[in-house]
């Protein structure tokens, strides 16, 4: 395999495991805050105990993010050398500002928080875990501006061989930006709300702790069903943004083959990439692709044919990261909305308990399937219009030199995600400490 390949390989698995422990950090410090702030206002001990209870979790997935994300960030020097040369003055400033700002501001007050609880007053207390999720919040923030700059690039210009800012403005409030932000920690929050109604159901069912736990899964079904119905709002919104900026990535996720007015969308289809057609196309909703895209369902969509092959993204993975990713959405939707209607009763249905317990797993793979739609459905471009993804992999690197270090980063987070869960799954099974 080519070391262009190998590299994407290496990036993949790295972003893949990063992003198993990251969503939780995001949504979890939300209840964790929403908890403490009822043990200050009522001062109800359970809800500090139920604060420091899913703490724990949330420290042992913030320690993994660290240590994986650093990882993310080497690789531009050691596999993309090319690709930060020549973009390094936006792109690497963004992560300074994350690193050197949100990130310090986080790690300072996580330390805080754990430590303070007999130290601090209740409100000085409370007032650490709330700028745990400003600083988290914001350190997501710098990342997606830095991504959504290689999705849409903004505010620069190419001097000296090199794109270099020219509008710190324009490349902050890229809208881009924004909407993956208020796309992404909303699917975070989904994330954490149906690991805390999971695993305060599994309590539930087993009798420990029952009244403890109906109140972490009475805040925690509120909370998970706003967030999902935001993150199909804004997910929409996100669309049409792609519409304008990626239109080659929409024509991907719908697998539209040919330009067209009032353009469908199909409930089942299967792309055929060989011929640029689709297999089969069934049950289609007229006009639905076009009001996705531009909100008028006699707008013009254009298709894949209307793009040079070598422009193209991968279609059927684009594809079916999206179909899938929507399909989630609206499932975690439906589940939240019975979890809120249940919830001051929710020991009297246990079948409905054991589906939140199995369901776990799905906001995750919703989450990374997202982050395959944006990074596949991207291709061939490591900067949109800008820079090819071959174009930006370090000329001195060999395929061998790829192939040990995807060898070894795999058996190394093979073990560290196996263990890294066996202690998530145990702290959450074994519940609170008297």
């Amino acid at each position: 395999m080519s070391v262009t390949l190998l590299s994407r390989l290496q990036f993949a698995i790295a972003t893949y495991f990063h992003f198993l422990f990251v969503p939780l950090t995001l949504g979890l410090v939300w209840l964790l805050a929403i908890y403490e702030t009822k043990y200050v206002k009522t001062g109800d001990e359970d809800y500090k105990k139920l604060a420091k209870f899913w703490g724990k979790i949330f420290l042992i997935n913030f320690a993994i993010g660290i240590v994986t994300g650093i990882t993310l960030e080497f690789q531009f020097g050691t596999n993309w050398a090319k690709y930060s040369e020549y973009v390094g003055d936006v792109f690497g400033s963004l992560l300074a500002i994350e690193a050197t700002a949100a990130f310090f501001l986080e790690s300072t007050f996580v330390a805080v928080w754990l430590f303070g609880w007999e130290k601090l007053s209740k409100k000085a207390h409370l007032v650490s875990i709330w700028l745990v999720v400003l600083a988290s919040n914001l350190s997501g923030l710098w990342i997606l501006i830095a991504n959504a700059w290689m999705q849409h690039p903004v505010g620069y210009v190419i001097k000296n061989g090199r794109a270099e800012m020219s509008n710190f403005a324009a490349v902050v409030f890229n809208p881009i930006a924004w909407l993956k932000f208020l796309h992404t920690i909303p699917a975070s929050m989904t994330l954490a709300g149906f690991f805390v109604m999971g695993f305060s159901g599994y309590h539930i069912l087993k009798k420990n702790n029952v009244e403890l736990f109906k109140k972490a899964f009475r805040i925690a079904a509120t909370f998970t069903l706003i967030a999902a119905l935001i993150v199909v709002i804004v997910g929409h919104e996100h669309a049409a943004e792609v519409s304008k900026v990626q239109p080659t990535k929409l024509a991907a996720m719908e697998s539209l083959w040919n330009t067209q007015k009032s353009a469908p969308m199909y409930l089942f289809l299967w792309p055929d990439a060989k011929n640029e057609k689709n297999s089969f196309e069934i049950l289609p909703i007229p006009g639905a692709l076009s009001f996705l895209a531009y909100q008028s369902f006699s707008a013009e969509v254009k298709g894949l044919k209307a793009f040079p092959k070598e422009d193209r993204p991968p279609v059927l993975p684009t594809f079916l990261s999206f179909r899938l990713m929507v399909g989630l959405g609206f499932l975690f939707i439906l589940l939240a909305f019975i979890a809120f209607l249940k919830r001051d009763k929710i020991e009297e249905y246990p079948k409905f308990l054991k589906i939140l317990l199995y369901v776990i797993p799905l906001p995750y793979l919703a989450i990374e399937l997202g982050w395959t739609l944006a990074e596949v459905g991207r291709q061939p471009w490591i900067v949109y219009g800008l820079m090819k993804v071959k174009n930006a992999v370090s000329p001195t690197i060999t395929s061998s030199q790829v192939l040990v270090s995807v060898i070894a980063f795999t058996v190394v987070y093979t073990l560290l995600g196996i263990a890294a869960f066996y202690l998530i799954i145990k702290t959450a099974k074994e519940g609170p400490k008297n």
